[in-house]
């Protein structure tokens, strides 16, 4: 008890210390502290130079944390040099790759005062305030003096391209079905994802599709894209060259084998962005939705009985989307979803472009086709007015071009018109002509919005690439000649300023004829509404109900659900459905208690009085992300089913396996904890592995992301220096972060030098990770946290390494250790 009280005064004494001096100090003042205060019997042995100026370190080169403008940036090696002026001061010297991080303007970068080629001192730029405290160098520079001025955007000088590596990622779904009035069983095995290597800004990617599936004895393994792209963040575009699906504002989508240079919005501020589609539906069983486009898909997953709606498609997906959903029991409905964007608008005086040279390789990675240059283009002229337009050009076979104007309309909302023309030749020749018009508005002040509004008309001449491509080598007759679209998608909240009535509507509708096939129509509602009843609160239903009619068959579904909060992460819930001329009726009980894990049961029974019972269950571990599912209904059928989905990492310090939740090419992060195992990591979402590494995957590309230590669940024997890093990935890079991690015993100690003297007060002590483990205080004494037996540790001050300390075999807690520091 007396060390303890010993302890706590003399840090009080250091508190005194560092405040107690004659005059208040500006942060360049030196201040001379007043040592007495100190209860110490050796004052003259006392090191708090660190603590002697707000804004003093000594001359040296230090791993520091740098924050610009309140922006977190990857830690970096901070060289301080002497004052030539003022001996008692130092200057931070910055390299150029440093201050080309500040991202100033050229005038500004003009009046830095280079000390040396390779020594910036930012300090002279007029408004620029320099700040050092806790190991965090804090640089404020004024906005006038920045290219940029978004506080919520970081710019491209500060991206990273991650380390080099190699990466595996993958999706697996599931099957197997008993059919108990046929006898017969289905079984199937599907999967896609990608293998790749990073070497700087460069990404190889092999993206593949597998399929193993009992109703036709067969399996197939297919790659389906081999590409490299790498980012260019000054151009603010991407450069891809490989197999590539056309990725254009104006023309339908096709596979081809070329180069790709293309304005990548997410390199954009917040504000000139745009959008990713969603796909809205009804599974009336725990069903697998795979959504396609051309064949190749591009986004599945398994999702249990009800209401679905997909979000997370990356926003490269574009044109029409084929989206099946199979459900347990063998059924399977289908149906398109149409993509196409808001008005292309582009801000003032910018251009966005898209520009690609190859020929179409649409199967089995063979060339087919003639040799084809395409590009589209938007020009902002105006607040108002922006000009976009484009072309394909095959030479005599097939060619088109398109111009379209877009205008912002203010409080109206915004609206576009282009016409595209073209002309193809297999037979004979075909010109055709086909027009579009958008329309997207947001209303605020009523809580709803337009999402897309848009009207198509085509002839029937007019041709797609892809179209003119089936003609001249499928010989298709009937290849679905589009006449007419038009699509509306909208929503409203009533009520949105009282959360406990909250009432959110969303309607679509989406109509396609054509030429020489039937029309098909897609539309439906959804409602959502909150409100409390007897002493209840958070109960909330929704009410649901589709209606499809695609090549010649009409999917109707309608689903109410109810769901009532029950203690803490449980959900008692209501659910009727309609599917099929079946109407269901379930009770079921929900659990999302844990962090990584939900589950929910479901019984009930058909309009024919037979009983159902599913069941839906979720877990993310570190290795991987895992949903089953089983559902039977009597007399009928009995089916299990599952998805995993995670990836591998490697790269020179280390490999680990993580799970994953997002599309291809998203960023991840591998964690270095020194070799310290279970550190839990961003919401404990992923673990270090028993080397020390971890993965943390779907990090949102061109976002700053913070990697962060979970300190309030982590096990006490581990201690780590600093708990968060932010950094910012571009597209499919591999982030690196190291974390100062000790993992062991706490002790007591009493450290004495050779000439039986102790290091001085304030003296750190490092492991051999460079931990800080301990601090020296009065006479020597330090308490130590995170070290192991036989351990040599490093005991600092004056800014070097004095002497080295081995930890005992035999570690002791009831009381001090003698530890000889040589």
């Amino acid at each position: 008890m007396a060390r303890k009280l010993k302890t706590k005064k003399t840090f009080f004494a250091v508190f005194i210390a560092v405040f107690c001096y004659s005059q208040v100090a500006k942060s360049d003042d030196v201040v001379e502290f007043n040592t007495d205060v100190l209860d110490a019997s050796d004052r003259q042995n006392v090191d708090l130079k660190r603590f002697a100026s707000g804004n003093y370190i000594a001359p040296g080169t230090y791993l520091l944390e740098v924050h610009i403008n309140g922006q977190q940036i990857p830690e970096q090696q901070i060289r301080y040099v002497a004052d030539p002026e003022t001996p008692e001061k130092s200057r931070v010297c910055l390299t150029p790759d440093q201050l080309a991080l500040l991202a100033l303007k050229e005038e500004a970068q003009s009046r830095v005062a280079m000390l040396s080629p390779e020594c910036a001192d930012i300090s002279t730029l007029p408004g620029v305030a320099v700040n050092n405290s806790a190991g965090v160098l804090s640089i404020m520079v004024p906005q006038a003096w920045m290219k940029y001025s978004d506080p919520d955007w970081v710019p491209p000088e500060r991206w990273d391209n991650g380390v080099a590596g190699l990466l595996f990622d993958y999706n697996l779904t599931g099957q197997l079905s008993h059919y108990q009035d046929s006898g017969s069983d289905y079984r199937s095995l599907s999967g896609y994802g990608q293998a790749g290597m990073n070497l700087g800004g460069w990404r190889l990617r092999a993206q593949y599709q597998a399929e193993l599936t009992s109703s036709n004895g067969g399996n197939s393994v297919n790659w389906d894209q081999i590409y490299a792209y790498r980012p260019l963040p000054m151009m603010a575009a991407k450069l891809t060259a490989g197999e590539i699906y056309l990725d254009s504002q104006l023309f339908d989508s096709v596979r081809f084998t070329g180069i790709n240079l293309a304005s990548d919005e997410r390199m954009l501020p917040p504000n000139l962005q745009g959008y990713a589609p969603e796909i809205h539906g009804i599974a009336k069983s725990n069903a697998r939705v795979t959504v396609s486009q051309n064949a190749h898909v591009v986004y599945q997953t398994t999702v249990p009985a009800g209401p679905f709606n997909i979000q997370d498609l990356r926003s490269a997906v574009r044109g029409t989307l084929d989206v099946k959903v199979e459900e347990q029991d063998g059924s399977v409905q289908t149906f398109q979803v149409n993509t196409a964007n808001i008005p292309y608008l582009t801000r003032p005086g910018y251009v966005r472009y898209n520009t690609a040279i190859g020929k179409p390789s649409r199967y089995n990675h063979k060339l087919q086709g003639p040799a084809f240059y395409t590009g589209d283009f938007s020009w902002g002229i105006s607040n108002a007015w922006s000009l976009y337009g484009g072309t394909i050009l095959t030479g005599e076979r097939y060619n088109a071009w398109s111009l379209g104007i877009g205008r912002d309309l203010d409080v109206l909302g915004a609206m576009s018109l282009d016409v595209t023309q073209s002309s193809s030749r297999v037979r004979d020749t075909q010109r055709g002509s086909s027009v579009k018009f958008s329309y997207a508005k947001t209303f605020d002040e009523y809580h709803s919005s337009i999402t897309f509004a848009g009207y198509r008309f085509s002839q029937k001449s007019y041709r797609t690439l892809s179209q003119f491509l089936d003609e001249m080598y499928q010989h298709y007759d009937s290849i679905g000649h589009e006449r007419e679209m038009y699509t509306i998608t909208g929503n409203k909240t009533f009520w949105a300023e009282d959360p406990a009535r909250a009432t959110t509507l969303f309607l679509t509708y989406t109509h396609q004829n054509y030429w020489d096939r039937a029309s098909q129509d897609r539309y439906g509602l959804s409602v959502a509404h909150s409100f409390n009843i007897a002493g209840l609160s958070g109960i909330t239903a929704n009410l649901s109900a589709w209606r499809s009619d695609y090549q010649g068959q009409r999917d109707d579904s309608l689903s109410l659900s109810l769901s009532v909060p029950w203690g803490d992460g449980n959900w008692a819930g209501y659910d009727l459905q309609s599917a099929g001329g079946d109407v269901s009726q379930m009770i079921s009980w929900n659990d999302n208690r844990r962090v990584n894990d939900s589950w929910r049961v479901r019984a009930g029974h058909g309009s024919d009085g037979r009983v159902a019972v599913d069941g839906y269950y979720q877990h993310r571990a570190t290795m991987a992300e895992m949903e089953s599912s089983l559902s039977y209904q009597q007399g009928r059928y009995v089916s299990v089913g599952g998805t995993l989905r995670g990836g591998v990492t490697a790269t020179r310090y280390g490999a680990a396996l993580h799970n994953s939740e997002a599309s291809l090419n998203s960023a991840r992060v591998m964690v270095d904890t020194d070799g310290v195992a279970n550190v839990p990591l961003n919401g404990q979402r992923v673990h270090s592995n028993r080397f020390g590494i971890a993965v943390v995957p779907d990090v949102v590309s061109y976002h700053s992301f913070d990697t962060r230590i979970d300190v309030d669940t982590m096990d006490q024997d581990i201690e780590a220096n600093k708990a968060i890093a932010t950094s910012t990935l571009t597209e499919g890079a591999i982030g690196y972060q190291h974390f100062a991690v000790a993992q062991g015993e706490r002790m007591m100690a009493h450290i004495r030098r050779p000439d039986g003297s102790a290091p001085p007060f304030g003296a750190d002590v490092f492991s051999h990770d460079g931990v800080s483990v301990g601090m020296v205080m009065e006479g020597g004494e330090v308490w130590l946290a995170g070290v192991q037996a036989n351990e040599t540790l490093s005991v600092v001050w004056d800014g070097q390494a004095r002497c080295q300390l081995r930890v005992p075999q035999t570690i002791r807690h009831d009381s001090a250790v003698l530890l000889p520091c040589r």
